[in-house]
């Protein structure tokens, strides 16, 4: 005689909210540079609001802020500067938001392509450079601490999967190993040290660029010394790679959870989603994508959460100094005419219309990942159906 375990995945058929253990946050550093260009923000009502008061009523539990060192001898104005930074700390802080700082170490976007020292940093020795780093993290931290607020989570750098503050601190692919990484690891070191001193609680987190990037990158950095207590990663769905099953697509949100549950495993770390978005012409799609995007980090017990970047842009506005660049506006926000659009329903933390469905599945069926942990939505009874979640009964037999 057959015995059956039945097993409760979800039968919560509700549109309440649902608690989530994930961290929902957005990046909108550009907000207080929005609101001295005339730029406001308006709720669903289409009223007018503060943009941290709308933060949180559509769900977000975190604000992540850029530091840059001296933005305006850089040419860019005093935006991300540590005043500006700690003028929107403070209102995230009133609203009960928790708060990532995210420190660049220089006076413009810091990414793979571009880790270029501060101007007022140039020419300083490799150990001067630490003590300025150092000195720099601790001044903005303290300043936090004065206010009262202490962040959450700080990031030593952005997406520095090439390294910092070029060319001291870049990895020398010449070399093979942790020999590549003995510049980098001691700078990255540095402002690990001056954030323990003075948050020992907060979580530093290092930052790469791809999901797929942690495997090969955190083995030669911890070997040589590197300090991590969190790894972030950005993951950039497209409209042709988000649900491509394809091995090598990078863009796709399958592989981006099957690598960060790897590395999770590999290295004993929680890892966060520190930058996600998707195009703000599309809003309808951009719900499906991120809706399908939690559901997978969900799954994942080490995924610590997920920060849309700069979602309060609409494509249409740009900083005055893109110009300049020969920039265009950014086209991966959330928001159009003020308003959020349907790319962050994902962020508020409740299933989007749950309904019920039957799933039978024999035992020697389920697939199981590399943490020995069944897999599959029809297991999980957890997928996305016209861009709603739906959840399951499963029966294991």
């Amino acid at each position: 005689m057959k015995r059956f375990l039945y097993l409760i995945i979800g039968i919560f058929i509700t549109t309440a909210a649902q608690a989530s253990s994930l961290a929902r946050g957005a990046d909108i550093s550009w907000c207080t540079e929005m609101e001295a260009d005339g730029r406001k923000f308006y709720n669903a009502a289409g009223t007018e609001t503060d943009i941290f008061v709308l933060m949180r009523e559509i769900g977000m539990t975190a604000i992540r802020l850029r530091v840059w060192v001296n933005p305006s001898q850089y040419g860019y104005g005093a935006w991300c500067d540590s005043a500006d930074v700690i003028n929107k700390a403070k209102r995230a802080h009133a609203q009960g938001l928790d708060l990532m700082i995210d420190f660049h170490y220089s006076d413009f976007f810091a990414d793979p392509s571009r880790q270029a020292i501060p101007l007022d940093w140039q020419n300083l020795s490799m150990e001067s450079l630490q003590t300025a780093m150092a000195t720099h993290t601790r001044n903005l931290l303290q300043a936090l601490k004065d206010e009262g607020i202490a962040p959450k989570w700080v990031q030593v750098g952005n997406e520095t999967n090439n390294g910092m503050l070029d060319p001291l601190g870049k990895i020398e692919w010449s070399k093979s190993g942790a020999a590549r990484f003995s510049n980098y690891v001691a700078l990255s070191n540095a402002g690990y040290d001056a954030v323990k001193q003075v948050f020992p609680e907060t979580t530093v987190i290092i930052h790469l660029g791809a999901a797929d990037l942690p495997q090969w990158f955190f083995g030669d950095f911890i070997a040589a010394g590197g300090k991590v207590d969190m790894i972030g990663v950005s993951h950039y769905p497209t409209a042709a790679e988000w649900n491509s099953t394809a091995s090598d697509a990078t863009h796709s949100n399958i592989n981006a959870a099957r690598w960060i549950a790897q590395a999770a495993q590999q290295f004993g770390k929680p890892v966060m989603v520190c930058e996600t978005g998707f195009e703000v012409s599309k809003p309808a799609l951009a719900d499906q994508v991120m809706q399908d995007l939690f559901t997978r980090m969900e799954a994942i017990p080490q995924c610590a959460g997920i920060f849309y970047w700069e979602p309060e842009v609409d494509g249409v506005w740009k900083p005055t100094f893109y110009s300049s660049l020969g920039w265009n506006a950014y086209g991966l926000g959330a928001f159009a005419n003020g308003k959020p659009t349907a790319a962050l329903n994902a962020f508020s933390g409740q299933p989007q219309g749950v309904e019920e469905i039957p799933i039978t599945h024999h035992k020697s069926q389920i697939k199981y990942n590399l943490l020995g942990q069944p897999v599959g939505d029809d297991y999980k009874g957890i997928v996305i159906q016209n861009g709603k979640k739906v959840r399951g009964l499963v029966a294991v037999w």
